[in-house]
C-alpha cells in the first residue's frame, strides 16, 4: 500500500494505516459506539415480540439486530479493525451485564402485594434460559468479529474500492456464523437437525436481505463519516485477534 502517514489537504480524506490511528483522536466514534451498544441491548429487550408483515413473522430482535451488523460495517471501514474489536468487546459485556441482571432480578421473589400478572410479564420481557443467554453471546461475538474480520480483509483486496462488495460479503460470512451457531447452541438435542437448519436458514436469509437493503443507507453514513474524520483506515499489518490491543501488528 502508499505511505499514509501525511495529513490530509482541507477536507479531504487520507488513508491511514490502522497501525497508526488512535481512536480517542476521532470526534463520533465513541458516540457511535454508545448508540451501538443501546440497540444490541434493546434488541435482546425486544427480541419476545412476533410481528406480522403480511404472511410474514418476525421477531422483535430480527428487526433490531441486523442494525448491529451494519454499525460494524460502518467501524470497520472507516476507523478499522481495531475500532470495531473494541465496540464489539463493549457490547459483549454490556449484553452479558444485562442478561446476568436480568435473570437475577427475576430470580428475586416478588412481593405479595405485586400482581401476579406484572411478575409474570416482567419474567417475559427479563427472564431467559442460561442456554438461551450463552447461545446469543457466543452467536453475537463470533459473527461480529467474522464480519469485521471479512470486510477488513476484502477493503485491503478490493483496495478500497466497490464499498457494496465488502458490506454484504462480510455480512454474508458473518450470519452465517451467528445464524448458525444461536440455533444450534440454543435448540441441540431438543429437535430434529433439519429443523435447526431450516430454523437458521430462515433467519440467515432474512437478516441479509435486511442489511443488503441497507447498502445505500450504509454508504451514506461511511462517505459522510469519512469526510467529517478526515480519514480512511486501511488494516495492513493489523493484529486480527479478537483478543489484540489497538495499535498492535501481526498476521
Amino acid at each position: 500500500m502508499n505511505d499514509f502517514s501525511h495529513s490530509p489537504p482541507g477536507d479531504a480524506v487520507a488513508p491511514v494505516a490502522a497501525r497508526e490511528q488512535r481512536l480517542a483522536s476521532y470526534r463520533h466514534y465513541e458516540l457511535l459506539v454508545h448508540v451501538y451498544v443501546v440497540i444490541l441491548v434493546v434488541s435482546n429487550l425486544v427480541g419476545q415480540k412476533l410481528s406480522a408483515f403480511g404472511p410474514f413473522r418476525v421477531s422483535g430482535a430480527q428487526i433490531l439486530f441486523p442494525i448491529t451488523y451494519i454499525f460494524s460495517d460502518i467501524f470497520t471501514e472507516v476507523y478499522g479493525y481495531a475500532g470495531s474489536r473494541r465496540a464489539i468487546w463493549i457490547a459483549f459485556l454490556a449484553n452479558s451485564t444485562m442478561g446476568l441482571m436480568g435473570m437475577f432480578m427475576v430470580w428475586i421473589p416478588a412481593a405479595p402485594e405485586w400482581p401476579a400478572a406484572n411478575q409474570r410479564a416482567f419474567e417475559i420481557v427479563f427472564g431467559a434460559v442460561p442456554r438461551m443467554i450463552v447461545a446469543s453471546l457466543v452467536a453475537f461475538w463470533a459473527g461480529e468479529f467474522t464480519n469485521s474480520y471479512v470486510l477488513a480483509r476484502m477493503k485491503i483486496w478490493t483496495r478500497g474500492r466497490w464499498l457494496w462488495t465488502r458490506t454484504i460479503g462480510s455480512t454474508l460470512a458473518g450470519q452465517a456464523v451467528d445464524s448458525l451457531i444461536v440455533t444450534s447452541v440454543f435448540y441441540w438435542g431438543t429437535v430434529p437437525l433439519t429443523t435447526i437448519l431450516v430454523a437458521a436458514g430462515s433467519g440467515y436469509l432474512f437478516k441479509v436481505t435486511y442489511e443488503a437493503a441497507a447498502t445505500p443507507l450504509t454508504y451514506l453514513v461511511v462517505n459522510a463519516l469519512k469526510r467529517a474524520e478526515r480519514v480512511d483506515v486501511y488494516d495492513e499489518g493489523t493484529n486480527f485477534n479478537p483478543f489484540g490491543r489497538e495499535g498492535t501488528v501481526g498476521g
